[in-house]
């Protein structure tokens, strides 16, 4: 955890060393219900994450001149977007 950061005020009401603690007994087990058919069935994978772009941006590494970057990020945040913008713009057909 950050340092600087204050823990927060709201828990989880848990005491979640005691659970991470706890061994599961055998006797445990039979609390569980029973996994049937219909469970399986109706069972969902769910797939995460953004959608792929149909036109991903590619990381690459340029250098440019200290006075240029200064200009671009004192125009406060999402100057790299406008930026890339402005190349896409400038791009000759």
């Amino acid at each position: 955890m950050n340092a600087s950061k204050r823990p927060s005020r709201r828990s989880l009401g848990s005491d979640l060393a005691k659970v991470a603690a706890h061994v599961i007994q055998l006797e445990e087990y039979d609390e569980l219900p029973e996994l049937t058919e219909d469970m399986l069935e109706r069972g969902q994978v769910n797939k995460g994450g953004r959608p792929r772009s149909e036109n991903p941006k590619k990381l690459i590494s340029i250098r440019l001149p200290e006075d240029v970057i200064e200009k671009w990020r004192a125009t406060g945040p999402g100057w790299q977007t406008r930026m890339a913008e402005k190349l896409v713009r400038a791009t000759p057909k």
